[in-house]
C-alpha cells in the first residue's frame, strides 16, 4: 500500500486546522508528481486509522479537496486524484519543500520601497503609548456616526446612493463640506474642487504623483512629516530641506533655492508644523505666496489639525488667499473624530481634481459611501461643530495640565515651547539625556521621536488628566534612573 503516512505531514501544534494540513499535503504530493492523476486514495476510515486521527477530520479534508477539484469522489466506490490534472514528473521528497509557500521569500525581481516598516507587537501593546497627537475617541460622536451608518444600510434609497460617485467622494459629503470649509476656513470652492480620500496621506500621494517625477524638485522643512518625505522620495524627485524655526518654514531659504534651480512643489504645514508644532507667521505666509507666483511652483498645504487653536483665532489657510490656483489644500477628519476613520479631503482647481480622481480610480475605486453620507449628515445637523467646540475646550485644558506636569516634574530634564494649538507638544531632552534610551523601554512606546534632535512628540489630546499624570510620572522615573 502507498505510504500515505510519509507524505501527509500533521503538526498538531500548528494554528492550521488538521484537515487543512492533510489537504495541503495531498496537493503538494500531486504537484510534486508523487501522486498521479487517477491514483486512488484510501477510504476515510482507513486513512484515519493510518494517521491516528478522527475519521471526520479525513472526511473534511476530502471534502475540501473535492470542492477545489483536486479529487473525484465516487460514493461507496472510491476516491481518486482528478484525471484533469496534468501528469507531473516525480520529484525527490525533500522536507524543505514542505515549507508553506508564504514562509519563503519572494525570489523574483520586484521594486524595493526603501522605508522601514514597523511590525505589529507580537506580545501585545506596551503599557504606555505616547501618540503623536491623536484625538480622544471617547469624546468623539462616533456612536452617532455609526448609528446613521447602520440606518443607511437598511434603506433602499441610501443603498443605491452609497455606490454613486465614490471615486471623487459622494455628492452628499462634498455638498456639505464645501460650505463648511468656506465658513470655517474662508475657502471659496464648490463640489468640483473637492476630492474625498482615505486620509491626508492619500491626498499627499496623489498630489505627488501628478506634480513630481525624476526631473522635478520639492522643498520640505526639516524636520518634517516622514510619510510625506517618503512619498516624495518614491517619485524620484529631488528633495531639498530648509530649516524650520519658531516662525515656521524659512521662506528666505526657499527664495535662495528658487534663484538657483527650478522648484516644482513646496510642501508646508502652516499650522502646528509636524513635528515641531510651530506656526507659520503671517509675514512668511505672504512671502511664500509671492514666491509661488514669482517662481511658478505649487504649494502643497497640509493643514491636518487646523481646528484646534487655544489662545487666539487661527490664521486662515494659504488656500484662502489669492494664489491663482497654485495651492493644493489637504485636510483630514482623522484628527477630529478617530485616527482609524480614514476620511480626508483635497481642495484644488477642478481640472487637477479630475486628474487626481482618475489616478485614484487606478488604485482604489472609491471610498465608503455609507460612511461619507453619514459624515455629511453629521456636518449638516451641526453635530461636528458641537463636537469641535467641546473637544477644543477639553484639549485646551489637557494641554495646560500637561504644561503644569512638565514644569513641575520634568523641568530638569527637558525644554519645550508651549504651542498655541494642536494636539501635541514637541519636547527636547537636555543633552545629557537620550531619547534613544526612552525608545528602548519595553513598557513605553513613543510614536514620534527624533534621535538627531534628541526630541519627541507628546500627544496630550487622547489622554485624560489621570493618564497624563501617570505617563509623566513614568517618564520621570525613567529619567531619574539615568
Amino acid at each position: 500500500m502507498f505510504p500515505f503516512e510519509h507524505i501527509i505531514t500533521i503538526n498538531k501544534e500548528s494554528s492550521t486546522a488538521v484537515y487543512r494540513q492533510i489537504a495541503v499535503s495531498i496537493i503538494n504530493a500531486v504537484r510534486n508528481g508523487v501522486l498521479k492523476p487517477g491514483s486512488h486514495l484510501p477510504g476515510t476510515r482507513e486513512l484515519a486509522k493510518t494517521l491516528r486521527i478522527h475519521r471526520k477530520t479525513v472526511t473534511a479534508a476530502y471534502d475540501e479537496l473535492h470542492a477545489q477539484d483536486w479529487i473525484i469522489i465516487v460514493p461507496r466506490k472510491y476516491t481518486a486524484i482528478s484525471d484533469q490534472i496534468p501528469l507531473l514528473k516525480s520529484q525527490e521528497w525533500d522536507s524543505a519543500d514542505a515549507t508553506p509557500s508564504y514562509e519563503k521569500s519572494f525570489n523574483l525581481p520586484f521594486r524595493s520601497i526603501d522605508e522601514k516598516i514597523e511590525k505589529s507587537y507580537i506580545n501585545g501593546l506596551p503599557e504606555l503609548i505616547i501618540d503623536d497627537g491623536h484625538p480622544d475617541v471617547r469624546l468623539s460622536p462616533i456612536d452617532e456616526l455609526l448609528k446613521t451608518y447602520r440606518s443607511f444600510t437598511s434603506k433602499r434609497h441610501s443603498i443605491k446612493n452609497a455606490n454613486i460617485g465614490t471615486e471623487q467622494g459622494t455628492l452628499a459629503l462634498r455638498s456639505e463640506l464645501a460650505p463648511y470649509l468656506s465658513e470655517t476656513r474662508g475657502l471659496n470652492i464648490n463640489t468640483e474642487n473637492l476630492l474625498i480620500t482615505h486620509g491626508a496621506q492619500m491626498s499627499i500621494y496623489l498630489t505627488a504623483q501628478l506634480l513630481l517625477g525624476p526631473d522635478s524638485t520639492v522643498i520640505v522643512g526639516v524636520p518634517n512629516y516622514p510619510v510625506a518625505n517618503a512619498t516624495f522620495k518614491q517619485t524620484g524627485a529631488t528633495i531639498i530641506e530648509v530649516s524650520v524655526d519658531e516662525n515656521g518654514i524659512d521662506t528666505e531659504a526657499i527664495e535662495a533655492v528658487c534663484r538657483e534651480r527650478k522648484i516644482n512643489v513646496v510642501y508646508v504645514i502652516p499650522h502646528h508644523h509636524y513635528p515641531t508644532t510651530t506656526t507659520l507667521s503671517p509675514a512668511r505666509r505672504m512671502k511664500l505666496l509671492e514666491l509661488s507666483q514669482q517662481y511658478s511652483f505649487a504649494i502643497m498645504e497640509d493643514d491636518y489639525d487646523y481646528d484646534y487653536h487655544y489662545t487666539s483665532s487661527p490664521y486662515l489657510p494659504l488656500a484662502s488667499s489669492h494664489h491663482n490656483g497654485h495651492v493644493i489644500y489637504i485636510g483630514s477628519f482623522s484628527k477630529i473624530l478617530d485616527p482609524s476613520l480614514r476620511i480626508g479631503f483635497m481642495v484644488a482647481p477642478s481640472n487637477f481634481i479630475d486628474q487626481c480622481t482618475a489616478l485614484r480610480k487606478i488604485i482604489d475605486v472609491g471610498g465608503d459611501g455609507y460612511m461619507q453620507n453619514a459624515l455629511a449628515l453629521l456636518i449638516r445637523e451641526g453635530e461636528l461643530k458641537r463636537h469641535l467646540k467641546k473637544a477644543k475646550k477639553i484639549y485646551h485644558q489637557r494641554r495646560n495640565f500637561l504644561d503644569f506636569l512638565l514644569q513641575d516634574r520634568l523641568s530638569t530634564y527637558i525644554s519645550y515651547v508651549l504651542p498655541s494649538g494642536g494636539m501635541a507638544i514637541w519636547i527636547r531632552l537636555l543633552p545629557e539625556y537620550s531619547v534613544k534610551h526612552l525608545m528602548e523601554i519595553p513598557q513605553l512606546k513613543i510614536l514620534r521621536t527624533d534621535e538627531e534632535l534628541n526630541a519627541f512628540r507628546f500627544g496630550f489630546a487622547s489622554m485624560d488628566e489621570k493618564e497624563l499624570e501617570t505617563t509623566v510620572d513614568f517618564l520621570k522615573s525613567v529619567l531619574d534612573s539615568l
